[in-house]
């Protein structure tokens, strides 16, 4: 039985965050640190005036910490949430972790929060997802659809998940406002309905994650969630959250299957699936076979964090 956890007593508060919107990122382990530094970069270098706030669990090492640290980078720490019954994700590992990612709901000191993923990168200025109108009720929280096309045609993925039915097919021609350029299609006129965790638009409150800690302790309901986080928020707030446009969490993949989506608007870029860019040895980047054409944005502005770093002093490998 998973009890309503209390934000009061399921957050460590750090007496350094005096902002009430933030940006925040998931982090676990080190595996996905170097992505989390550069994703700090890049929204430092588009401007910025909201922080990042690295969410970590206990699984985050002394190593871990002392890198965020000596960047400087503020932290919270949060409980590690599963389900009661988990289910079997043995070939998608990564949605084990993808649970936590639904803490910022519960973090009520803060007024707005725009959860990123760490294998991003922003490109252009974003802060006005944060005054995006959210409630309790029908505008739970603001996300991008997700695109369930299956281009690679994994065996494990729904049978569903087609071309036709994906939010971003025809994507112009289900538009509201066409000038409106924070918006996208509204989630109630999709087939699917289904939206991308990897980057969510929150006001914490509690009555809204005391739901979804009552859905991690459903094990009908979980044992159907293919997609984690992600199945469950677009299930137990079916039809009642906010679209946004593609270019807030561009998937690497869309260049493949949705050519006719303008890449010079895009502003942020989601690097799901593996390789993740930083897997690529810089010696091996002119021989590597990048098929979403979108690596090369990731490794500049990498290239240059790592730069500005080593003139502060900081080489640690990350």
């Amino acid at each position: 039985m998973i009890e309503k956890i209390d934000p009061s007593q399921n957050i460590i508060k750090n007496s350094d965050i005096k902002h009430s919107r933030v940006w925040t990122t998931l982090i676990t382990n080190t595996k996905y640190l170097t992505g989390l530094l550069t994703l700090n970069y890049s929204l430092q270098k588009t401007g910025s005036k909201y922080p990042l706030v690295a969410l970590y669990t206990e699984g985050l090492n002394e190593e871990g910490h002392r890198v965020l640290d000596d960047r400087g980078i503020l932290k919270l720490k949060i409980e590690y949430l599963l389900p009661t019954k988990n289910k079997d994700y043995s070939q998608d590992p990564r949605f084990y972790d993808c649970w936590s990612k639904l803490q910022p709901f519960s973090l009520v000191q803060f007024d707005k929060i725009v959860q990123l993923d760490s294998d991003m990168i922003v490109l252009q200025n974003m802060d006005e997802l944060f005054e995006l109108d959210l409630n309790s009720t029908t505008r739970c929280f603001a996300a991008s659809h997700a695109c369930v096309c299956n281009p690679y045609k994994y065996n494990h993925y729904p049978k569903d998940w087609i071309k036709e039915n994906c939010a971003f097919t025809n994507y112009n021609d289900k538009l509201n406002d066409p000038n409106d350029e924070v918006l996208g299609p509204k989630p109630s006129d999709e087939p699917l309905g289904i939206c991308n965790g990897g980057l969510q638009v929150v006001k914490p409150n509690q009555e809204l994650y005391n739901k979804i800690i009552k859905t991690l302790d459903n094990d009908d309901l979980i044992l159907n969630y293919e997609f984690a986080d992600q199945s469950l928020l677009s299930d137990i707030f079916k039809s009642n959250w906010i679209g946004i446009s593609y270019i807030y969490n561009y998937l690497k993949t869309l260049k493949q299957v949705h050519r006719d989506l303008d890449f010079g608007k895009v502003k942020n870029i989601h690097y799901i699936l593996t390789p993740k860019p930083w897997d690529i040895k810089p010696e091996d980047r002119l021989k590597f076979n990048d098929e979403s054409d979108t690596f090369k944005y990731w490794w500049d502005v990498n290239d240059e964090r790592l730069l500005e770093e080593e003139k502060q002093g900081i080489k640690d490998g990350y």
